[in-house]
């Protein structure tokens, strides 16, 4: 009888084994559907005992209590900004105080620049840090092709000129590098905080010095349910992005990252390096200069993270925590773009 008994608890182990693996071969290359069920994946609770500790240098005491339905901190302590968690006219008040200047870096290189750069300028004056200094960097391979636009009291558009990489990769991977040396130079001579985007998005909504932090990640939209152990980190173990089973914190988008000038040439320079170690050893990251910076942010914890409401995809649908995307991606149109 006991052998019977053990003989069905195995056979009902494997069915849930394979039911799962099966769920999960679906969610990931089927159907799409099957992604809304992922918000009954719990995202954790932030303690109590650590709530009151929790201070903003431009917000003071974050909200909490505000937003208990979605995780407001992390294990280290730092915060998870949500709409409502922040009074957004007090990190105003303190940017202005500080006299601050925010630099906003996005590259735009061969077809990229036509589709995308236009809209991404024209909605940054309309919502990225209104009222404050800004200094754009547009990093481009066609400097005469970028659009005029008449800029907002105390903010400036610079164009720098890129080399075209032959593969939309090494465009991709080679930004670490350019980034890095643009911080030494006048970028940030200039600038005070600087973010780095993306083109292919676009702001909706008020983008406020309520991100700006000495080291500032953001939440992957497509991933912030997940568990762990199914983050699409780098496993390769011959890369210098690779990250093991029992690593990582969440999983960051390289979309939008940002920080002081001094805590981003640190972190381009630690994955300009990660890539140049791979071509030398013959490998590639799996998601490129993003998988470098998720190696980056499980080393050298993140003092703010952004939540998905900051960098949000409309085709992931509806959700009920997302109450005012900041930035929206634009269609991925990769066939008229990278060829």
């Amino acid at each position: 009888m006991a052998l019977k008994g053990f003989k069905a608890k195995k056979r009902l182990l494997w069915q849930l084994l394979l039911t799962a693996f099966g769920f999960l071969g679906l969610y990931l290359y089927g159907l799409r559907s099957l992604r809304s069920l992922e918000v009954f994946i719990p995202m954790g609770i932030c303690p109590r005992a650590t709530m009151p500790l929790l201070r903003d240098n431009f917000t003071g005491v974050l909200q909490h209590w505000a937003r208990p339905e979605v995780l407001t901190c992390t294990s280290w302590a730092a915060p998870i900004i949500w709409d409502g968690t922040f009074d957004p006219q007090i990190a105003e008040q303190e940017a202005r105080r500080q006299n601050l200047t925010i630099g906003l870096t996005v590259f735009a290189v061969g077809r990229y620049l036509e589709k995308y750069l236009e809209h991404f300028l024209d909605s940054a004056e309309q919502h990225f840090m209104v009222g404050q200094s800004v200094v754009y960097y547009v990093f481009t391979d066609r400097p005469e092709a970028v659009p005029y636009m008449t800029l907002g009291q105390g903010r400036v558009l610079r164009v720098e000129r890129v080399q075209q990489e032959n593969r939309w990769q090494d465009v991709s991977m080679a930004r670490m590098r350019t980034l890095h040396e643009a911080l030494g130079g006048q970028l940030g001579q200039e600038a005070d905080y600087v973010f780095c985007l993306d083109v292919d998005q676009h702001f909706t909504s008020n983008f406020g010095p309520e991100t700006l932090a000495d080291l500032v990640a953001q939440l992957h939209a497509w991933h912030y349910h997940w568990p762990r152990w199914l983050l699409p980190y780098e496993r390769d173990k011959r890369s210098a992005a690779a990250l093991s089973f029992g690593e990582g914190d969440f999983y960051y988008h390289a979309a939008l990252f940002g920080g002081s000038v001094a805590a981003l040439r640190k972190l381009t320079a630690h994955c300009a390096l990660g890539q140049q170690l791979d071509r030398e050893r013959g490998v590639e990251a799996i998601w490129h200069d993003e998988s470098h910076l998720n190696k980056f942010f499980w080393l050298y914890k993140p003092t703010k993270v952004l939540s998905p409401e900051f960098c949000w995809d409309l085709k992931i649908g509806w959700r009920t925590e997302i109450h005012t995307p900041r930035l929206l991606w634009e269609p991925k149109e990769y066939t008229l773009v990278r060829n």
